[in-house]
């Protein structure tokens, strides 16, 4: 009986490590400093999404325009890039918990786990945010075509949406994106 004790601590500790590192094997981004969010699993996405969008990104005094075809749905998403001309500006995807990104035209320092993490802050199951940004220390309201994720009482990223449009504003990173489609 004592080995059994003095076994059971070791066993403990495996078995919440184990958990752990399974979570520690998912892509994350540091939505602040000190806030570790790791991407939610593609089956959270709350309407799959096969469509034309119109992304217009800031970024300081720099403006972009450019135009996506994105495909998101339980299975993963994929997005390619284009100008105005439809010439190829980049593809991103995020399928079976990793993401690939690769851009001719992008710096290399645009990483795509951080396109994907404001994606699913979008388009992605409430419930499953609220879980996931609690356990990195945020908060999360939705009204439904109002988003906010906030540490304490700040807010660090504001998300509205409309039928037609949907605009995300980091306050603390200094960036927007507005994307002009179709949406539920």
């Amino acid at each position: 009986m004592i080995k059994f004790f003095c076994f059971l601590p070791a066993c403990v500790i495996i078995f919440f490590s184990s958990c752990n590192s399974v979570r520690e094997n998912r892509p994350y981004v540091f939505l602040t400093n000190s806030s570790k969010y790791f991407l939610l699993p593609s089956e959270k996405i709350e309407e799959n999404m096969d469509s034309y969008q119109l992304v217009s990104a800031s970024y300081g005094d720099m403006d972009y325009i450019l135009n996506a075809w994105v495909k998101a749905d339980k299975d993963g998403m994929e997005m390619i890039l284009m100008n105005e001309l439809g010439a190829n500006m980049g593809e991103l995807s995020y399928r079976d918990g990793s993401v690939s990104f690769s851009s001719p035209v992008f710096p290399q320092s645009l990483i795509g786990e951080y396109v994907v993490a404001d994606f699913q802050l979008c388009f992605y199951n409430a419930s499953a945010l609220r879980e996931a940004l609690a356990d990195s220390g945020l908060s999360f309201e939705d009204t439904g075509n109002r988003r906010r994720i906030l540490q304490g009482k700040t807010v660090v990223i504001e998300i509205e949406k409309s039928q037609n449009t949907v605009k995300l504003v980091n306050n603390l990173r200094g960036y927007a994106y507005t994307l002009e489609g179709y949406y539920k």
